[in-house]
C-alpha cells in the first residue's frame, strides 16, 4: 500500500520503469553500450561527446562496475524520462509539478542494500569515482543527495558537489537555499551534525524533481513529488547507519554525517557555467559512515560538469522552466516551450509562445528576467514557427526579427550567477555578484507584414532526404 514516509509503513510496488537499469532497458534504441575497455580518466570526455545515453560497460581501473552518463542532455531524453513526446516536456512538468504529493512506500529492504560496507569496509576509493576537469587536484562524486527537515520530516534533496579528501571523508558544496536552511535549523537545536544520504544512479526523473526549485518545503520534500511527476509508488528503504530513508532501487547509497560546525576551504571544479570560479569555497565536511550497493556490477551514474552541453547543465534548470511555463501561462500566453539551452551556458532562456496582442511580450521578458534564479540573464522570446531546439534558427530570428532600438530590454545591476565571469564580484559579499540582463523580442510583430518573416525553402524540402540516395 502506499502511505506517508514518514509513518514507516510497508509495501510493494508494480511499475516495471522504476529504476535506471529499467530506465535504460526500456530505451535500448537510443542507449549506446561501450563494451571495450575505458580508462576512467576517459570517461568524461568521452561521455561529454554523446547526446544519448551512453554506459561504459567495462572500466579498467574499476572492473566490478559499469558507468553511465548524458542521460538528459537533449530535449528528446527529456521526453523519454516523462513518456511524452520531446515537444510535451515542458507542459507536461508544469502540470506535474501543481500536483498534491503521492505517498511513498518503505520497505524493509531494497536491492541497494544487497552489498552493505560498514567500518573499516567503507573506502571511496572502491567506486569509479571520476576527475571532471584538467584541473582537478581530487575526484568529485555527483549525486542526488537526501536530508531531513529536522521539525516537518520533509526529505529534501540537492546535488552538492562532493570533493573526495579520502576513504571515508569529502567537502561538499551546498548552494541551494533550502539545503542551507535545513542545516540551519539543526544548528538552531544544537546539533553539530546533520545525516546525508547520496544516492546514485536513478531514473532520471529522480534527479529532475531533486532539482526543483521554489516555494514547497513548508508542503512537501522533493522526494514526495518525485511520484506524482513519475505517476507512479516510489519505494524507499531505510539507511544502515543513519536516521534516513533512501530509494530502495538506487544503484548506490553512500550514507555519512555532514559537519555543520567547521568550514574547510575547497578548491572547486568547473562550475555548471564551464569556467573554474568562484575558485575555493569554503565547505563543510562529510564523514561517509557506510556504503550500500547492488551486487549486480553496480552502474555508476556520473554527471559529467564540463563543458556546457553536458547532464550537470541541464539537470537543475529542467524544473526551473517548468516553473516558467507555468507563470507564462498564468499571464494569458499560448506558452509552446521555455528552454535553457545546453549552448547559452545556463545563462540563457528561451521562450517559444504565441500572444493575442501587443504588449505582451516585453511583460513575458520582464517577468523571467526578474524570476529568482540568476541564470536568467539572456532571455529570447521568439514566435511557433522557429525551431528552438536549433541555435541557428534562433539567431536567424534574433538578427532577422528583433529591432534592437525598440525591441531589446536591458536592466543593470541585477543578482549575478555566481559562476558566471562576466558579473561583477561583490566586495564583502564574496562569491556573490552583480550582472545586467538583457531580453530581446524575437517574435515576429504585428507592426510588420507577417508575410515577410515566412521563411524559404527549397521544394519538396522535408520530402526527400538525401540518406535514401547514399
Amino acid at each position: 500500500m502506499a502511505t506517508d514516509h514518514r509513518k514507516g509503513s510497508l509495501g510493494t510496488l508494480k511499475n516495471p520503469v522504476r529504476d535506471l537499469r529499467s530506465y535504460l532497458e526500456a530505451n535500448a534504441d537510443v542507449v549506446t553500450h561501450i563494451g571495450r575497455p575505458v580508462h576512467l580518466d576517459d570517461v568524461g570526455a568521452l561521455a561529454a561527446q554523446s547526446d544519448r545515453p551512453i554506459v561504459f560497460e567495462n572500466i579498467i581501473e574499476r572492473p566490478g562496475f559499469r558507468l553511465c552518463d548524458s542521460l538528459v542532455k537533449t530535449r528528446a531524453m527529456h521526453g523519454r524520462t516523462l513518456g511524452v513526446a520531446p515537444e510535451d516536456f515542458c507542459k507536461t512538468l508544469a502540470a506535474r509539478i501543481r500536483r498534491p504529493p503521492r505517498p511513498t512506500v518503505v520497505s524493509e529492504r531494497g536491492p541497494v542494500k544487497e552489498v552493505v560496507l560498514t567500518g573499516t569496509e567503507v573506502d571511496l576509493g572502491r567506486l569509479p569515482v571520476a576527475y571532471h576537469t584538467d584541473r582537478d587536484d581530487v575526484p568529485f562524486l555527483t549525486g542526488m543527495c537526501i536530508i531531513k527537515d529536522p521539525e516537518t520530516g520533509f526529505l529534501n534533496t540537492s546535488h552538492p558537489l562532493s570533493r573526495v579528501e579520502g576513504p571515508r571523508r569529502c567537502t561538499s558544496s551546498f548552494f541551494t537555499p533550502h539545503a542551507n536552511a535545513v542545516m540551519a535549523k539543526y544548528r538552531a537545536m544544537g546539533a553539530h551534525e546533520m545525516p546525508m544520504a547520496m544516492c546514485i544512479g536513478l531514473h532520471p526523473a529522480y534527479e529532475i524533481v531533486g532539482n526543483f526549485s521554489g516555494l514547497h518545503m513548508d508542503m512537501w520534500g522533493e522526494i514526495d513529488m518525485i511520484g506524482a511527476v513519475m505517476e507512479q509508488d516510489v519505494e524507499l528503504t531505510r539507511c544502515e547507519t543513519i536516521d534516513l530513508l533512501v530509494p530502495a532501487h538506487a544503484e548506490i547509497v553512500i550514507e555519512g554525517m555532514v559537519n555543520l560546525v567547521d568550514r574547510f576551504s575547497a578548491r572547486q571544479s568547473g562550475g555548471p557555467v564551464p569556467y573554474f570560479i568562484p575558485g575555493t569555497t569554503n565547505n563543510p565536511e562529510w564523514n561517509i559512515t557506510a556504503i550500500t550497493m547492488r551486487r549486480d556490477r553496480p552502474i555508476y551514474r556520473n554527471h559529467q560538469m564540463v563543458p556546457s552541453a553536458t547532464d550537470h547543465q541541464r539537470l537543475f534548470l529542467l524544473c526551473h522552466e517548468a516553473v516558467l511555463y507555468n507563470r507564462l501561462a498564468e499571464s494569458g500566453l499560448d506558452v509552446r516551450d521555455v528552454q535553457f539551452p545546453v549552448w547559452g551556458g545556463t545563462l540563457t532562456v528561451l521562450l517559444q509562445f504565441d500572444y493575442p496582442r501587443p504588449g505582451m511580450v516585453n511583460d513575458a521578458l520582464m517577468l523571467v528576467m526578474g524570476s529568482p534564479w540568476p541564470q536568467t540573464k539572456v532571455v529570447i522570446a521568439v514566435s511557433p514557427d522557429t525551431d528552438i531546439n536549433d541555435p541557428e534558427a534562433v539567431f536567424l530570428a534574433v538578427a532577422s526579427r528583433c529591432d534592437p532600438s525598440r525591441d531589446m530590454i536591458l536592466v543593470p545591476n541585477c543578482k549575478a550567477y555566481r559562476f558566471d565571469p562576466s558579473a561583477e564580484l561583490l566586495p564583502n559579499h564574496y562569491p556573490q555578484r552583480i550582472v545586467g540582463k538583457i531580453g530581446i523580442d524575437a517574435t515576429v510583430k504585428e507592426r510588420y507584414n507577417k508575410a515577410d518573416f515566412e521563411l524559404a525553402w527549397p521544394r519538396n524540402w522535408g520530402k526527400v532526404f538525401l540518406k535514401d540516395y547514399l
